[in-house]
């Protein structure tokens, strides 16, 4: 699963939802999913947020790491 740290991010700038949305061109509803870690936006998306918060996109998304299972 892909991890993202954008509500932080988001607070740290003192965003609503609907300003990122705004910003981004995106409706609330999907910056909700999108930090509840129910949506994983596509690259396009990714790399406008990234723009965004002005942050490489590899320090905002990364991959949950799962253990072996054997």
């Amino acid at each position: 699963m892909v991890i993202n740290n954008i509500r932080d991010l988001r607070r740290s700038k003192k965003w609503s939802q609907a300003d990122l949305a705004e910003r981004l061109d995106v409706t609330r509803q999907t910056i909700i999913a999108i930090e509840n870690h129910k949506y994983c936006p596509s690259l396009e998306l990714a790399l406008k947020i990234a723009m965004v918060f002005e942050t490489p996109v590899e320090t905002i998304f990364h991959l949950e790491e799962r253990r072996n299972e054997k």
